[in-house]
C-alpha cells in the first residue's frame, strides 16, 4: 500500500462522494506537482493553469478519452460517482460534466484509497496525453 497517510481505511465500503472528495485533492495535487515541476510561472499564473485542468469541463472531457482504458472493476466505480446524488453543479458547467467530473475524482479517490498510486499515475499521464 502507497499511500500518504498511512492508516486502514475500508475503501470498497465508501460511498462515492466521499471518494470524490479524495479524487479530487489527489488530481490536484497531482497537476500542482507537474505545473510547478515543469512550468516557470509566477504562482498566480500556475494557478491559473491549474483551473483550466481542474474543472468539470476538463475532467469530464478526460474521463471521456480514458473510458476504454479502465477495467470492469473501474467503470463500476466510475458509475457510481457519476450517479451519486449531488446537491448542487456549479455554474461554470453543465449538470452531465459535473456528473462525469464526479465520477472521476470518485475513481481517483478509490484508486489512491486502495493504495495503487502506479495506477492513479498511469491515468494522470494518459489524461495529460489527450
Amino acid at each position: 500500500m502507497e499511500r500518504l497517510y498511512d492508516v486502514k481505511c475500508d475503501y470498497k465500503l465508501l460511498n462515492p462522494l466521499k471518494l470524490a472528495f479524495v479524487g479530487d485533492c489527489v488530481y490536484e495535487l497531482l497537476v500542482r506537482e507537474k505545473l510547478v515541476c515543469e512550468e516557470n510561472y509566477p504562482v498566480g499564473k500556475l494557478n491559473k493553469m491549474k483551473i483550466e485542468k481542474v474543472c468539470c469541463k476538463a475532467q469530464a472531457e478526460a474521463i471521456s478519452k480514458l473510458s476504454s482504458f479502465l477495467t470492469e472493476e473501474e467503470k463500476t466505480i466510475f458509475k457510481r460517482g457519476r450517479n451519486a446524488h449531488t446537491h448542487h453543479a456549479p455554474k461554470s458547467a453543465s449538470d452531465e460534466e459535473y456528473h462525469k467530473a464526479t465520477g472521476l475524482e470518485a475513481l481517483i479517490g478509490y484508486i489512491y484509497l486502495k493504495g495503487d498510486i502506479k495506477r492513479v499515475r498511469e491515468f494522470f499521464n494518459l489524461m495529460e496525453t489527450f
